[in-house]
């Protein structure tokens, strides 16, 4: 099992910038693709990004690609997820996850532990 640690979240701008981390530890991630989901107030839960075991591929949400850059740093057993241009419809509750196998995917049936979250609200 892997122990997932968000952080990174806040209050911010449209047009502005957060980077979220999330450090892993137990199980050693760096052989599993990590994965950002986010849940926003009334809403199922929604990939965002996920980045293989390699950090070589990487997969966005439509609508957060130009904008977000999903990384890690296996040595750290850490993932980032740099958010710029925000906007208020990425207002959110951000959890990472940690996979089931190596390779990138936006199915959650395919993560095996997730954080706790880190909130993420974007004023107009």
């Amino acid at each position: 099992q892997v122990q997932l640690v968000e952080s990174g979240g806040g209050l911010v701008q449209a047009g502005g910038s957060l980077r979220l981390s999330c450090a892993a530890s137990g199980r050693t991630a760096r052989n599993y693709a990590m994965g950002w989901f986010r849940q926003a107030p009334g809403k199922e839960r929604e990939f965002v990004s996920s980045i293989d075991w390699s950090g070589a591929f990487t997969h966005y949400l439509n609508s957060v690609k130009g904008r977000f850059t999903i990384s890690r740093d296996n040595a750290e057993n850490t993932v980032y997820l740099r958010m710029n241009s925000l906007r208020p419809e990425d207002t959110a509750v951000y959890y990472c996850a940690d996979g089931r196998g190596a390779v990138v995917t936006s199915r959650d049936i395919d993560y095996d532990d997730w954080g706790q979250g880190t909130q993420v609200t974007v004023s107009s």
